[in-house]
């Protein structure tokens, strides 16, 4: 009986892609990004000085930041999308590359003048720039969290934590074509806080959608 359960069971099985999960994760990544880039055209628009912005080091370090930011939270989530999937790399590379970022924010300010050293910290949009890079992060979580729902992780809340980072990432350089901040200590303080709360809220949707 149990040899012609398991034989039925197995009769239709199809080899699946080695590369299948990564392939399905990217598909939902991209696809999310589009549509955050969309709202982020329709809501704020392309900050007005782009063509000068592109030659100045702050523009490509936000672009830099964000983007390995979100490749480190992706890689974590594809790692953590199977059931031995264990990781701390990502997480010590997303720390030490926070470090790195904070060095030059301090060189930054020690080089500024007086009167220049608070808008380089807060800037014009401390308070709104957590909660647009949560907005713009969201498409991209949700996303990401319906592909997990056809993996099979054993930390739920964890994986939900890599994508959550993986998505604030994505949404934060979304936004970062936005912004005109330039200050240093500003990207560390408030990007960095906007791409963990959108961890915080994956977490909390991992925890609940991706049990098994």
């Amino acid at each position: 009986m149990t040899d012609d359960l398991i034989a039925r069971l197995s009769a239709d099985l199809k080899p699946v892609r080695p590369t299948a999960m990564q392939r399905l994760l990217l598909a939902a990544t991209v696809v999310s990004t589009i549509v955050a880039i969309a709202a982020m055209l329709m809501w704020l628009g392309m900050r007005p000085d782009m063509p000068d912005a592109v030659w100045t080091m702050s523009f490509w370090t936000k672009f830099g930041y964000t983007l390995i930011i979100s490749a480190l939270g992706g890689v974590a989530t594809v790692i953590l999308a199977r059931p031995e999937g264990r990781t701390a790399w990502p997480w010590r590379a997303a720390v030490g590359l926070l470090a790195i970022l904070l060095v030059v924010a301090v060189v930054q300010l020690a080089r500024a003048e007086p009167d220049e050293m608070m808008p380089l910290v807060v800037g014009k949009t401390s308070l709104v720039c957590p909660w647009r890079i949560v907005v713009l992060g969201l498409p991209i979580l949700l996303g990401t969290i319906l592909a997990l729902r056809r993996m099979a992780p054993s930390s739920p809340t964890l994986a939900g934590f890599a994508a959550g980072i993986m998505a604030g990432g994505a949404g934060a350089w979304v936004y970062s074509f936005a912004c005109d901040e330039n200050g240093m200590m500003f990207l560390a303080l408030f990007y960095t806080f906007g791409i963990v709360m959108v961890g915080a809220i994956g977490a909390v949707l991992g925890r609940f959608l991706l049990r098994w």
